[in-house]
C-alpha cells in the first residue's frame, strides 16, 4: 500500500519561501496600508525580506513538507 503523503499547509506557502541553505524567508509586516503616517525610512526598510530563525523557522519548516 502506498504510503500517504503529507499535505502542504497552504497558508504558510503563501508566505514563507524554505531557500536552498535552509532558512526561511519572510515579508515584514505593517506595510500593507495606512502608509501616510508611517516614515519613507520606515516604510524602505518594511520593503526587505528577513529570515527567521530558531524554533519559529523549525515550525515553518514541518508545515512545508515538499519545499
Amino acid at each position: 500500500m502506498a504510503k500517504i503523503k503529507m499535505k502542504t499547509h497552504r497558508g504558510a506557502a503563501k508566505r514563507f519561501k524554505v531557500l536552498k541553505s535552509g532558512k526561511v524567508k519572510r515579508m515584514k509586516a505593517y506595510k500593507s496600508h495606512l502608509l501616510t503616517h508611517k516614515s519613507s525610512k520606515r516604510k524602505r526598510r518594511l520593503r526587505k525580506a528577513t529570515y527567521l530563525e530558531g524554533a519559529s523557522a523549525k515550525t515553518i519548516k514541518h508545515l512545508l513538507p515538499y519545499s
